[in-house]
């Protein structure tokens, strides 16, 4: 059921629950987030445009170490990644886990400590490995047979490279099919059931150049029960009891990667980070206890939970078009710089800011300005009947694998990045502009 009239001046406090906490209500339908009005941020820097409150980054950071005081907990950059983000992360105490050259070679040169930076994915480049072994990251995970001998080739002479095996537990879990990561029909890591994560870690053992310190997995994303990665960490108890009967080691870390859900809309469920810590704590006690096992170090590896709720996207509305039964209110951004609705289907809540509204609200469908008709950002929404062209709009929940999966589509040129603290704004990531897509065009 679609409410009454729209205020604008006072969203509710469940509409408030999925924004950055430090947002407030201001006059003439305005909201602040970090103390600066979004009207201020899309008038000085344009829109589209993205905000991240980095007191609510810092807070989630703190959020983790509180509930896992025992373990390390490395931000997941692949959901986004500048040199400011990495920068947080280091002074909040985190480390990163990172997919590529790219990411890795920013962090490192930001000043980020390569030591704290774990190199994972399905796919890596002798460029990815051969980054990771001359910046000397604290482990590379072994995501295919083939990567073993790969790397251990590629190791200097009289080192050794610290790494961890991708194991697949056989558990499916996730918002989407697309995102779900722990079972057996997909590309990610070596599977338990087929043998094909033990034969790994055999190999692995046979290596000088390598030294094996764990097992790592990752279940899927927008997961928001605990349950399966309390299964997950009775499955990789068991594969390392194995490990130790057939080879005689203890493995000493245990990586359960991230996938921790968040809510994009206002009832919507997310994974208790308090619950979480407590259960796996007692499951990992329990089923070491049980196998005769030393507790191994536990590593988490969070990023949408870090860095979604931590964003805003603003846009300007350009058109407004009421056909077939519908209305259709046309933003100047879309899947460009943001492609996770056409992908998995993520439903979002854009909201009007910047003008009082008193018109009934309507349902409406926000899409984007891109060629595809499946350019679509928000489906069924309620928006003022009165929305216009101009009027601002503004999306929570939208500081994860926004920017980061962003595309040159239609030379549209990729959103800039606006950080907001203590009633400041100041740019990160600057607007992708037409000087940038002639300058990679050399050809004639």
């Amino acid at each position: 059921m679609l409410p009454g009239p729209v205020d604008a001046l006072a969203p509710s406090d469940e509409e408030l629950s999925i924004w950055p906490a430090s947002t407030r209500p201001l006059g003439r339908g305005d909201l602040s987030v970090g103390g600066v009005p979004l009207t201020e941020v899309a008038e000085r820097f344009g829109t589209p445009a993205y905000l991240l409150d980095e007191g609510e980054v810092r807070a989630r950071c703190r959020g983790y170490l509180r509930a896992f005081p025992e373990a390390e907990v490395l931000y997941a950059a692949k959901a986004f990644l500048c040199r400011a983000m990495a920068h947080w992360m280091a002074e909040e105490g985190l480390g990163l886990d990172v997919c590529s050259a790219g990411e890795l070679e920013l962090a490192v040169t930001t000043g980020f400590p390569a030591e704290r930076i774990v190199l994972h994915g399905n796919a890596k480049s002798p460029h990815d490995l051969s980054a990771a072994l001359r910046l000397g990251v604290g482990r590379i995970v072994i995501d295919s047979a083939s990567e073993i001998a790969r790397l251990a080739a590629a190791v200097p002479t009289g080192s050794r490279q610290k790494v961890m095996v991708r194991v697949v537990p056989g558990i499916a879990a996730g918002g989407h099919a697309k995102i779900r990561t722990g079972t057996d029909d997909q590309k990610f890591g070596l599977s338990i059931t087929d043998g094909s994560a033990q034969h790994a870690v055999a190999r692995i053992l046979g290596q000088p150049a390598l030294e094996l310190v764990g097992l790592h997995c990752h279940l899927g994303s927008q997961i928001t029960t605990e349950k399966p990665f309390l299964a997950a960490v009775r499955r990789l108890v068991g594969l390392m009891a194995r490990i130790k009967d057939q080879h005689g080691i203890t493995l000493p870390e245990l990586d359960l990667g991230g996938g921790h859900g968040i809510a994009y809309r206002p009832g919507e469920d997310a994974l208790d980070i308090a619950c979480l810590a407590r259960k796996v704590r007692a499951e990992l006690i329990e089923s070491c206890a049980a196998a005769g096992l030393t507790v191994p170090h536990l590593i988490l590896e969070p990023g949408r939970a870090i860095a979604g709720p931590s964003g805003v996207a603003l846009y300007r509305v350009l058109a407004v078009k009421r056909t077939g039964g519908q209305t259709f209110v046309a933003v100047d951004g879309g899947m460009s710089d943001n492609p996770r609705p056409a992908l998995y289907g993520v439903r979002y809540v854009p909201r009007l800011v910047g003008r009082s509204a008193t018109a009934e609200a309507v349902p409406v469908t926000v899409v984007g300005r891109h060629c595809e008709a499946g350019d679509i950002l928000a489906t069924d929404v309620p928006l003022p009947g009165d929305v216009r062209p101009g009027d601002l709009l503004a999306v929570p929940v939208a500081g994860a694998y926004h920017l980061s999966m962003a595309s040159g589509y239609n030379l549209v040129g990729r959103p800039p990045v606006v950080a907001v603290a203590d009633g400041h704004a100041r740019l990160l990531v600057r607007r992708e502009s037409l000087e940038d897509f002639r300058s990679r065009d050399v050809g004639l």
